[in-house]
């Protein structure tokens, strides 16, 4: 049987548009955790080097500004380089604090140009051992960010349970949340930018419907966290540009830590996988509720 564990929710602000001093951000926020005995750290959505909210980039339809481009160099040259010596880092700093690390990041392949929004998770070892990239960018999100192939959407087997999550909006996505239940996913991450009661509402029916552990981690971040070259553009935005609003739950929908309002912090729980067996009694997405005599399922694994 796995073994209880507990799980730390970091809910901070990227140092905006600075990779490095993101990282330093993350070595200090996961000694905190495994300090006080968590097991499992998970961070928010693109938490380097930035999630943009407010920003355009220049962009608008059949139209984009140098200036745009120089903001959107910026955000470039501070995005991960896979591989290499950042992700390198992140792998140390799981190894040194003896936890399983999952990072939201915004990453690039050294032969490409494209972005991607990627959860990137990391052993005990200090080893990447999966890497999942963000399906479908929302809205305008969808200038700065390339597609996932969609074949990286495996739960992952630990010695704590079967581990796997969707960022943000693909939360909203039946068949990928499927995806995800087919493979019985016990503890399910959903780092996120979205600080909305929605979302809360959102992710309470997640744990409901496939009878898993959510932690979800969002950014609590204000206007003057923003680089000075920002500002202007930023002039009618509001001072709070995302309040936060993790939040732990168990397999029936219990609120276990948070919601976290307004601040940085990390949350904790204690996370026993036998939960989500008990909580399938009277629900089983994959089981009992499933019906294969009425609806079929398939996941395309190789994209």
């Amino acid at each position: 049987m796995a073994a209880p564990i507990k799980a730390a929710v970091v809910q901070a602000a990227a140092i905006l548009f600075d990779k490095k001093a993101c990282l330093d951000k993350v070595e200090t926020y996961t000694q905190e955790a495994a300090e006080a005995g968590a097991n499992l750290v998970l961070f928010p959505e693109a938490f380097i080097p930035a999630y943009p909210r407010g920003l355009s980039f220049g962009t608008v339809v059949g139209s984009r500004q140098d200036w745009g481009r120089d903001h959107w160099l910026l955000y470039w040259e501070n995005a991960l380089e896979m591989p290499g010596p950042d992700v390198d880092r992140l792998g140390d700093i799981a190894q040194k604090n003896g936890v399983f690390l999952v990072i939201g990041v915004v990453e690039r392949e050294a032969s490409e140009g494209t972005l991607y929004c990627s959860m990137l998770y990391f052993n005990p070892d200090g080893a990447l051992v999966h890497r999942h990239r963000k399906l479908k960018p929302t809205g305008t999100e969808r200038l700065i960010w390339g597609e996932g192939r969609g074949d990286d959407l495996q739960v992952l087997s630990t010695p704590f349970g079967q581990l796997g999550g969707l960022i943000c909006w693909e939360n909203y996505m039946p068949l990928a949340r499927m995806a995800l239940y087919e493979q019985n996913v016990e503890i399910y991450l959903a780092p996120t930018a979205d600080q909305r009661d929605s979302w809360q509402a959102t992710m309470v029916h997640i744990a409901h419907e496939g009878r898993c552990f959510v932690l979800a981690s969002n950014q609590y971040v204000h206007k003057d966290m923003y680089p000075a070259k920002f500002q202007e553009e930023l002039a009618t935005a509001p001072p709070i540009m995302s309040r936060g609003g993790s939040v732990i739950l168990s397999p029936l929908g219990e609120v276990l830590a948070g919601p976290l309002w307004d601040q940085e912090g990390i949350l904790y729980a204690d996370i026993d996988v036998k939960a989500c067996a008990r909580a399938k009694l009277d629900f089983d997405v994959c089981g009992h509720y499933a019906r294969p005599d009425v609806f079929d399922f398939a996941w395309k694994k190789e994209a």
